[in-house]
């Protein structure tokens, strides 16, 4: 059974079920929603609690078998909480789980807890096991679109409120740094009075905890977002981040781009093209989008400044470098966040 994160606390006030599974890559999320199914475990008379983390390649799985088995003296009931930080299972893991999943315990309440899982791996026999005869709960990262309004609700929690700009400047400062962003927020619950949240107090309390992901890059490429691309672009010069990682994940976004156009000329389907080019998680819509303002001729003029870039990056001289890699790398993202004349199937 899948259930939203949203959903959780409706769910959890109907009952317990015997196995939760959380898997995502949010850690305040996932620890807020592990916290709400431990706090009703204790709630219902669970009240021992037993952690087992399964780690590295030697992993003994015989444990979650003999954690069914043993039980404290002073306890009827045991939440049994499985870790498993590379989501890989192994063999003798996989058939733990599914085994664990099947079986069934009266007394006992199982909580895995995963990283965010692959495609594979959500195919796999022993999640589709756990999916089957437990409860999952898929906790999706806050992208930068929804943040502001993330803001907003975690603000009226605590009695607070701030207008739309407000909330898009304090999303700017701690964008990607949801735990940081968390703390800003409870931070705002001291300084300010209930109600209405004024920009400048807001402007000296919250402080610049944003933290960027390269790979991120590529997507707000995509989607033309030039101001987001130069917010980006400093934030991960004053992280001390590789230009040479940069200029990877903006070669293989053009790289993508130049393959997907070529194949769209050809006459071939997006759907088909996405999957050839494993375009997943909503990313063939984004590459619509990007489609949409640039063409073959601006893209492969951007390759071949990648190209040039490269050498330059790697110490070789070019006639059109400024000496700066990030200011160079910039402005390669900024031609591909620019309109063009769109190809005639898009």
């Amino acid at each position: 059974m899948q259930l939203r994160q949203a959903d959780l606390a409706a769910h959890l006030s109907r009952g317990l079920k015997p196995l939760y599974v959380i898997h995502g890559d949010e850690p305040l999320l996932v620890i807020e929603a592990a916290d709400a199914i431990r706090k009703a475990a204790r709630g219902a008379g669970f009240s021992e609690r037993e952690v087992l983390s399964f780690s590295g390649r030697s992993m003994p799985w015989g444990a979650l078998a003999a954690a069914t088995r043993s039980m404290s003296l002073f306890a009827e009931k045991k939440l049994i909480e499985v870790r498993l930080p590379s989501g890989k299972p192994g063999v003798e893991g996989a058939k733990a789980l599914i085994a664990h999943s099947t079986a069934n315990f009266d007394d006992i309440v199982t909580l895995v807890i995963l990283p965010r899982l692959d495609g594979n791996t959500r195919k796999s026999a022993w999640f589709a096991a756990l999916e089957k005869n437990g409860v999952s709960l898929a906790v999706a990262s806050v992208d930068a679109e929804r943040l502001p309004a993330w803001i907003g609700q975690r603000l009226a929690l605590q009695g607070q409120s701030a207008d739309a700009s407000t909330l898009q400047m304090m999303a700017e400062r701690v964008e990607g740094n949801l735990l940081a962003a968390f703390q800003e927020i409870q931070k705002l619950a001291l300084l300010c009075p209930p109600g209405r949240l004024e920009p400048a107090d807001v402007a000296r309390a919250v402080a610049r905890v944003a933290r960027y992901d390269v790979f991120e890059l590529r997507d707000v490429l995509l989607r033309g977002d030039v101001a987001r691309m130069q917010r980006m672009f400093d934030g991960l010069e004053s992280e001390g981040e590789s230009p040479v990682l940069v200029h990877w994940a903006l070669t293989d976004q053009i790289r993508t781009l130049v393959q997907a156009e070529k194949a769209l000329s050809r006459g071939q389907r997006m759907a088909d093209v996405a999957r050839e080019l494993r375009l997943w998680d909503g990313r063939e819509q984004l590459l619509m989008q990007a489609l949409k303002r640039l063409n073959l001729k601006t893209l492969e003029r951007a390759l071949m400044r990648a190209a040039e870039l490269e050498r330059a990056i790697k110490g070789l001289r070019i006639a059109r470098y400024s000496g700066n890699a990030w200011s160079d790398l910039f402005e390669l993202a900024r031609l591909l966040c620019a309109r063009g004349t769109a190809a005639s199937h898009v």
